[in-house]
């Protein structure tokens, strides 16, 4: 089974996510928004096949990376989630939450032995 096909996101906490979010599009040409940016690719193994990653600055007091104290947290593009959750949780992985889909995909947290929380994306391409 194919667990982590890509990177589906890097999210890092900011002091200020908006001024963040002009100095990279300003110095480094990222075409911002609220939500940070999108960087649109297409599958090595199957071209015709969308992918996107996304870059997210998130408040430094935001709650979204909790229980780890961490500054930032990586999400990773998976195939089958339900299947690799139960894997995960018979080789005695820390899962924070259920899985919760939404319309683009279906989300899962973990922790990792360092306190890293990682969230798992099943997206919708």
């Amino acid at each position: 089974m194919k667990k982590v096909t890509g990177i589906g996101g890097i999210f890092f906490k900011s002091k200020d996510p908006k001024a963040i979010n002009e100095w990279y599009k300003t110095h480094l040409g990222l075409d911002t928004s609220p939500y940070g940016t999108v960087f649109s690719w297409r599958h090595a193994e199957n071209p015709d096949q969308k992918g996107t990653t996304v870059w997210n600055p998130f408040k430094d007091d935001t709650g979204y990376f909790k229980p780890s104290e961490k500054e930032f947290m990586i999400n990773y593009r998976v195939e089958n989630l339900e299947a690799l959750v139960a894997e995960l949780k018979k080789d005695g992985v820390n899962i924070v939450d259920a899985i919760e889909s939404y319309d683009y995909g279906r989300f899962v947290h973990i922790m990792d032995p360092e306190g890293n929380k990682i969230e798992l994306w099943e997206p919708v391409d």
